[in-house]
């Protein structure tokens, strides 16, 4: 059985960007191949001298892994030789590369925000770890890059998409067209289309959250974790509860099987921890695009405006049935508080 290619698959579907042209193909095939020279390295990394930190932090004050500077070399170089990318954001760097100011990206007609290594304290236990990434379209031309444009909502994405580096490497990217997952075949050394047209299941039965912050989350998210566990044959209930610690590899899962991933605000971080530019954003278009639903507290992720580059929010994720639960323990709340707000009198 012969398979298509990711390169075939890009070109089939440029004429769906008549605005592009071949800029956006590229550009995708360039993250191809930054996709495979980082798995080349994830697999042989108990072999090499590249696991383990490198004694510095990254902007998030988080100790920077071997692999994390890899694969954040491998994607700046790939976008910076192409000539597609006029702006790297990266959460490796404090502030953005901005590659508009090179001969060969002048003309660059992409912003392109990434997490080059997700889950990177899984590395040394040999556990999945992932790639995520972002694009946009630049907004002017003839003037130095404006943080306007790289500071765009969620629905403004042209494409994302994310790689798994599992017990086989996926390539899974939308365009804003459905979603599609591509292998990667080692005898040919190509992605191949493996999973078109997903679709996550509108319920699931697996929960995925860091439970050992469960004294620390909000109470609408206590609950619904209550209510995942308590018993109930007509919904399946109790859900499974399974949390692996890698963004990418729990939602990868939640795609293909259904399910919810929960990343609350908590009182320690009443933001959110996860970065809204390179994680929510990109993982939430994925998602929707698969008839999935994701929510940042009252909000879609897809509406909210990014003021920062290294910007944190919450995050609810997954099966559209089981988000739009969250999203009703939430309004119970709401509605409780208001009243009982209502009802409250003071004296002075």
């Amino acid at each position: 059985m012969a398979f298509k290619t990711l390169g075939q698959f890009i070109i089939e579907k440029q004429a769906d960007f008549p605005y592009a042209k071949g800029e956006l193909s590229r550009l995708l095939r360039d993250i191809g191949i930054a996709a495979k020279m980082i798995n080349r390295e994830v697999n042989k990394a108990g072999l090499a001298d590249i696991l383990g930190e490198v004694g510095q932090q990254n902007i998030q004050g988080e100790e920077q892994k071997k692999l994390d500077v890899y694969a954040d070399e491998q994607f700046i170089e790939a976008l910076s030789r192409g000539g597609e990318c006029c702006y790297i954001a990266s959460e490796e760097h404090e502030d953005g590369i901005d590659l508009s100011i090179y001969p060969t990206n002048q003309e660059g007609k992409y912003i392109v925000c990434i997490d080059p290594l997700d889950g990177s304290s899984n590395i040394d236990l040999n556990v999945s770890v992932g790639s995520i990434f972002s694009i946009y379209r630049r907004k002017r031309y003839g003037v130095p890059i404006q943080m306007d444009e790289i500071l765009q909502y969620g629905h403004e994405q042209v494409a994302a998409g994310y790689v798994i580096y599992g017990s086989s490497t996926m390539l899974v990217y939308s365009t804003g067209k459905g979603v599609n997952g591509f292998t990667l075949d080692p005898s040919i050394g190509e992605f191949c289309l493996s999973h078109p047209d997903m679709k996550i299941p509108t319920d699931g039965t697996i929960y995925s959250v860091n439970e050992g912050n469960y004294l620390k989350f909000p109470q609408y998210i206590k609950d619904y974790i209550k209510y995942c566990q308590q018993e109930d044959a007509n919904s399946k209930r109790p859900y499974t509860s399974r949390y692996i610690g890698s963004m990418v590899a729990d939602l990868h899962r939640t795609l293909v099987v259904g399910g919810i991933f929960l990343y609350p605000e908590t009182a320690q971080h009443p933001q959110g921890k996860l970065r809204l530019l390179y994680e929510c954003s990109p993982m939430a278009f994925i998602i929707e695009q698969a008839g999935g639903k994701a929510i940042s507290v009252s909000t879609n992720v897809s509406e909210i405006k990014p003021q920062t580059l290294h910007q944190r929010a919450p995050i609810v994720i997954g099966s559209k049935h089981m988000v739009e639960k969250v999203e009703q323990i939430m309004l119970l709340h709401q509605e409780n508080s208001e009243t009982l707000g209502s009802t409250c009198t003071f004296s002075g």
